[in-house]
């Protein structure tokens, strides 16, 4: 893994400067014209017969020579071809060393970049529902750490524009590679219950703060993550299981329910906005906020801050309070201006 820098200017001074590889190129092309040259005039050749020689020389093909050399030619033939090997081997030289080290600069700054990141989620283990789960935040514009220990995986991931760390998420390090000390969720979806328990043991020490998703294959190994500090742990087979029971016994409310939470097209929302202190609605009643005219959205539920608890069907009398968050129905655009207008100072 490459190493962080401490500023991502800094690489700018590692890179060979391409002029060099530029010039190095002018240099051969320059110097086969004096080659063709040299022979059409040394060996009163034509100009093809020239370039032919020049071009079999500097490339080390081996072909036979076009005519008989003069002793003059001969000289001039090994003046020439050390020269323009050695300039041949200067422009692979550059250019070889200008891609390594454009890859290693390019990986060190998006090293930079994710240790640099706010607010952003860290996925543990890129399998089908790694994959899955990164392409629905991707749909919600949210910014995202693939973590995973298969290198080919995560450059691939690089090469498509997801930022991927290669590492065990069950390690400091990696951990610390991907932004855990300022992310704001942490998924950890590796096949074994006693490496999802070890990383959100890790994570949660690095971060206090951290909403833990984990992944658990049953309720017992359920427990034992909650216990490690998982803010929330899912099965994703009891999970499926339930959606499938919604689908047969519920099927108009599924319908609602999936096209609520995947309505992107349609302008619709569902979303959770935290209530700061001294914004619009802190210590107003749901009344006086008055939502439908002001905001155009409506407040399905009310998780308190006093006891976390989720308040559903709340009343117009309902006091909003510092902290509070809201679970809002609406179009996107409307949700976004009461979480940037109505709820922050």
């Amino acid at each position: 893994m490459a190493p962080v820098l401490d500023s991502p200017g800094n690489s700018h001074e590692q890179l060979p400067k391409r002029a060099e590889v530029v010039y190095a190129v002018l240099f051969l092309v320059f110097w086969m014209v004096v080659g063709t040259l040299g022979y059409a005039f040394l060996e009163n050749w034509s100009l093809l017969d020239g370039l032919y020689m020049a071009f079999i020389t500097l490339t080390t093909i081996g072909y036979t020579e076009v005519h008989d050399l003069s002793h003059t030619g001969r000289i001039f033939t090994i003046v020439f071809g050390l020269v323009g090997i050695g300039a041949a081997g200067v422009v692979s030289y550059r250019s070889a060393r200008l891609l390594i080290a454009g890859t290693v600069i390019r990986k060190r700054r998006r090293m930079y970049k994710i240790r640099h990141m706010n607010d952003h989620y860290i996925i543990c283990g890129y399998g089908r529902v790694g994959r899955d789960l990164t392409n629905a935040l991707l749909r919600a514009k949210k910014t995202l750490v693939v973590l995973d220990k298969d290198e080919s995986i995560t450059e691939h991931l690089n090469e498509n524009g997801i930022y991927a760390v290669a590492g065990d998420a069950a390690h400091d390090s990696a951990l610390l590679a991907a932004g855990i000390e300022n992310a704001k969720g942490l998924i950890t979806l590796l096949p074994d219950d006693a490496q999802n328990v070890y990383v959100t043991l890790v994570a949660r020490e690095k971060n206090p703060e951290l909403f833990i998703l984990a992944r658990a294959s049953n309720a017992v190994n359920r427990q034992r993550i909650l216990q490690a500090g998982a803010s929330q742990v899912i099965s994703p087979v009891q999970v499926g299981a339930e959606r499938m029971a919604q689908v047969i016994l519920r099927p108009h409310v599924d319908q609602f329910m999936s096209q609520v939470l995947q309505a992107e097209d349609l302008g619709l929302g569902m979303e959770q906005v935290v209530v700061q202190a001294g914004s619009k609605l802190d210590g107003k009643t749901l009344r006086k906020a008055d939502f439908r005219q002001s905001w155009e959205t409506i407040v399905i539920a009310i998780i308190k801050k006093s006891d976390q608890k989720m308040h559903f069907y709340p009343k117009p009398d309902d006091l909003i309070e510092q902290e509070d968050i809201l679970i809002v129905l609406g179009s996107i655009g409307m949700i976004e201006r009461l979480a940037n207008e109505g709820c922050k100072p």
